[in-house]
């Protein structure tokens, strides 16, 4: 912001600058996107069956560790990949919202979002 201000005052164009987000590695944050580790991403060249591997094996849960415990608890959305890749694919706002209530508060389990992930994600890379 102070680099646009002060551009006026040299008579320099304004700079532009672009935030965007970026999607994490099915292994979480704290790892990254990689070709040499195939299963750290999903392809565009996936098929369903590699995107249903990728999705169930590979992509980590915020949930937790037992189905008691995330019964009681939840799930931590910060850290769930599959919510944070629905956040980009899935279209009905509705439904996302739906899903992030229940999943938080326990009455959803992560099995089950990992499906709606995989049927997104299967429909969007065969319409591509």
């Amino acid at each position: 912001r102070v680099t646009r201000d002060i551009c006026i005052q040299l008579k320099y164009e304004k700079p532009a600058s672009l935030y965007s987000s970026f999607f994490p590695a099915l292994q979480g944050k704290k790892s990254k996107m990689s070709s040499s580790d195939p299963n750290s991403s999903i392809l565009l060249s996936d098929t369903a069956a590699q995107i249903k591997n990728k999705i169930n094996k590979y992509a980590k849960s915020g949930g937790g560790a037992t189905i008691e415990e995330h019964r009681e608890k939840g799930a931590d959305l910060d850290v769930d990949v599959p919510f944070q890749y629905l956040m980009f694919f899935l279209e009905d706002d509705e439904k996302l919202e739906e899903v992030r209530v229940k999943y938080t508060k326990g009455e959803m389990l992560t099995g089950e979002v990992k499906q709606l992930l995989i049927e997104c994600l299967q429909k969007w890379i065969a319409k591509f």
